[in-house]
């Protein structure tokens, strides 16, 4: 960080949508942008290796090391919730997995009133980025910045669950991302011949030596200037804390302000520049300088409840990484081919199916894993077991994420909220019920499969419902909490063109702006979101400053 001159567009955040702004934004030479990350380089071994995921989250090295609240629907238990703290962010951290969603997903957020975010509107820029392994088609890209392809690996395990599965009546699926993702199969990932591909090395990269871009590292934006002025509020810059002390250094932004920090970054700042819930910025002491109720409601998550099952007769990551010959081999197969267990997503099958047979299209999502553990970051255990995650889609529960004080480096406060619904204590409860059906099924009968958790006595609703917050945990989606919709909803904060309600010059993009949660991950919608928002900020620009 330097004294810095007066820039054009300012994006605070360089994760998944962050990079892709610069990116974007900087094409024109003409224009001066600033990207400014609280995190590092993403030069770490660990980011790269598509297994080092195990390693980063719980890391500060690239980790916010968020923890949420106790939840009284996970029977008062808080978790860690990681969020990628590093360029690259989110990105440089998650589980690699390519996954749009379902068409209606989109055609719904039209629906409350945000014209242009249809399916068939979103579709073109899913594809103006992406770099399919199989080439372009009606429904994917070819050639973009986005590397999606199939994973490098199978495991006997897996093969077996996709097999009892089809046994149970969900369809063999070879692609999740055709705008209905129910089926059985392997994710594809975002991967390059075996390594990570983050939001870093696919738009930062390139286009890092652009004179007309600078990047800030270890800066921690306290604040959005906003200020009156002939037409009302605008945002006029930031101000940031350098990560080595100091007084804090101003930025000005001559078009505006971008912000790409997520479903938890996004609102605490935006709280922090007296932009949210009247009543709760004068209990901090911040000057509210536009009430906007919404920021920080509306925060949805997939919680994944993870049931566990020991085997026999077949290998998983447990044992095979515990031995000095399997972890050799294992360091031998991936130096030789980019292949094996270190070439793997967290989560390498996936099965989208329903939760009973009236709803009217998936509901669940299963990530199925050939290992079993505490939860990520946490050590392996010690005997073979796989483990059969499964998340509501659509959850109805809804958290909160608010400031705790007026100290930007203090961490929010993050109300999950799970499972406060009935509505999602019985979708809980009939996501065991599925699983224990999938896993009885004569394809995996031959490994003698245990329910270790939450256990196989447990079989009443309620009881099920109980257990799923025992065992559950985040699935690392959370969205929502800067949600999009048109002027008269009052919790709206973002409208359908993502410029923040009441504020000109300030515009939102990332999957806080989401009105309800995608059907699948999220990181994919994040990047299209960006682009979205990249076309629509550079057609709302004025002419260049001097």
């Amino acid at each position: 960080m330097t004294t810095p001159s007066r820039y054009d567009h300012i994006i605070c955040g360089a994760g998944t949508a962050g990079c892709l702004l610069a990116n974007r934004l900087s094409a024109d030479p003409n224009r001066r942008v600033l990207l400014i990350e609280a995190g590092g380089h993403d030069d770490y071994l660990w980011i790269h290796v598509p297994v080092g995921y195990l390693r980063c989250i719980g890391n500060p090295r690239t980790d916010w090391l968020f923890r949420t609240e106790p939840d009284p629907g996970l029977n008062g238990r808080s978790l860690r919730y990681p969020r990628g703290k590093v360029l690259g962010g989110s990105s440089s951290i998650n589980g690699m997995i390519y996954m749009r969603g379902q068409a209606r997903d989109y055609d719904h957020w039209g629906a409350l009133g945000n014209p242009g975010w249809s399916w068939d509107e979103c579709l073109p820029f899913f594809l103006r980025h992406e770099d399919f392994y199989r080439g372009a088609d009606a429904l994917h890209g070819a050639g973009g910045e986005w590397r999606v392809e199939r994973q490098r690996l199978h495991w006997e395990l897996l093969d077996a669950f996709a097999a009892a599965a089809q046994q149970y009546g969900i369809p063999h699926s070879e692609d999740f991302n055709r705008g209905d993702n129910e089926g059985v199969g392997y994710f594809h990932v975002n991967q390059k011949k075996g390594i990570r591909w983050n939001a870093s090395k696919a738009f930062l990269r390139p286009v890092v030596g652009r004179p007309n871009l600078q990047v800030w590292t270890g800066a921690h934006i306290s604040r959005v200037r906003v200020e009156p002025g002939e037409g009302g509020l605008r945002a006029v810059g930031v101000d940031i804390l350098p990560a080595g002390g100091g007084a804090p250094v101003q930025a000005d932004a001559s078009q505006g302000v971008v912000l790409c920090t997520g479903a938890v970054g996004t609102p605490h700042l935006l709280q922090l520049s007296g932009l949210g819930p009247a009543a709760l910025l004068q209990s901090l002491g911040v000057p509210v300088v536009r009430d906007l109720p919404g920021v920080g409601g509306n925060l949805q998550d997939h919680l994944q409840v993870r049931a566990v099952y020991g085997v026999e007769g077949v290998r998983t990551l447990n044992t095979m990484s515990r031995s000095l010959w399997g972890r050799a081999s294992i360091g031998l197969q991936y130096a030789w081919s980019r292949s094996g267990p270190l070439s793997m997503a967290p989560s390498q099958l996936g099965a989208f199916t329903r939760s009973d047979p009236s709803q009217p299209h998936a509901n669940l999502e299963y990530h199925v894993q050939p290992l079993s553990l505490d939860a990520f970051g946490e050590p392996l255990h010690t005997t073979d077991a796989f483990t059969a995650s499964v998340c509501n889609l659509n959850p109805t529960s809804r958290g909160r994420v608010v400031a705790r004080s007026a100290d930007p480096r203090e961490a929010p406060a993050i109300h999950t909220g799970y499972l406060a619904t009935e509505e999602d204590r019985l979708v809980a409860a009939q996501s065991l019920r599925i699983t224990r059906g999938i896993v009885g099924q004569p394809a995996l009968a031959r490994y003698r499969p245990q329910e270790l958790r939450p256990g196989a006595e447990i079989v009443d609703d309620a009881d099920l419902a109980r257990l799923a917050g025992d065992i559950g945990t985040t699935i690392f989606h959370p969205v929502g909490t800067a949600r999009m919709g048109p002027a008269e909803d009052t919790h709206a904060v973002v409208d359908s063109r993502l410029a923040v309600h009441g504020v000109s010059g300030l515009h939102i993009a990332d999957a806080s702006i989401m009105p309800t949660i995608t059907s699948g991950n999220t990181n994919a919608p994040t990047l299209m979101i960006a682009e979205r928002a990249a076309q629509w900020i550079l057609e709302s620009a004025r002419p260049h400053a001097t």
